[in-house]
């Protein structure tokens, strides 16, 4: 399904209105905030609904149980803000928006903060966390090999792994098998047909390079 605005993206997300009301004003935070700051690639807010919201929401399809998200690397909130938007007001969904550059942070916290959403900001490495969560994600964030370093302790304590990535997905893990024992698969990306989400099942030993 093509989505190229706010009501394609509702009928292909199965969004609200209230849910896709406060994208809407995400939107509008994310623009201005872009003014200041490097957030996303000034050509891609006006594709925002596909590029960013329905690349994001995307992966509710994988994971339709699951409740509680870490989102490493959080900068722009993306998958993480969609993900708490399309997840506030159901019982126990909360995102972990992990980031470590302070002004991203106080971006992040400032759209939390104006829609009420299930989610909290740590301003710290990834690896440097422990947190439980259901899943763990990532978009844009590192070549796979050293996502796989940050997400490690979230793995080990039995997330699974949903990582947003890009055309070069086959040699990103060729080049990860070399540092690490893991077990994925790759799914076609819905917003992007050069996309590809790799599914972790399974993180094993470090290898020695």
């Amino acid at each position: 399904m093509a989505v190229t605005d706010a009501q394609s993206f509702a009928k292909a997300a199965k969004a609200t209105p209230q849910q896709t009301a406060d994208l809407g004003r995400f939107l509008e935070m994310l623009t201005a905030g872009n003014e200041v700051m490097n957030l996303v690639g000034p050509a891609t807010i006006p594709d925002f609904w596909n590029r960013h919201a329905w690349d994001s929401a995307q992966l509710l399809r994988l994971a339709p149980d699951a409740l509680t998200w870490a989102d490493l690397g959080a900068g722009a909130g993306f998958p993480g803000l969609v993900l708490a938007i399309l997840g506030k007001g159901r019982d126990g969904v909360h995102i972990h928006l992990v980031e470590s550059m302070a002004k991203r942070c106080r971006f992040l916290a400032d759209v939390v903060a104006e829609l009420d959403l299930p989610a909290t900001v740590h301003n710290e490495r990834a690896e440097n966390l422990s947190l439980i969560v259901d899943i763990v994600t990532a978009r844009a964030c590192a070549p796979l090999h050293r996502l796989l370093g940050y997400a490690r302790p979230y793995l080990l304590a039995g997330a699974q792994g949903l990582f947003l990535k890009g055309q070069d997905v086959v040699a990103d893990m060729s080049e990860a098998a070399r540092y690490w024992e893991y077990e994925a698969d790759v799914i076609p990306s819905l917003s992007d047909e050069r996309g590809r989400i790799v599914r972790v099942r399974r993180l094993g030993r470090a290898r020695k390079v």
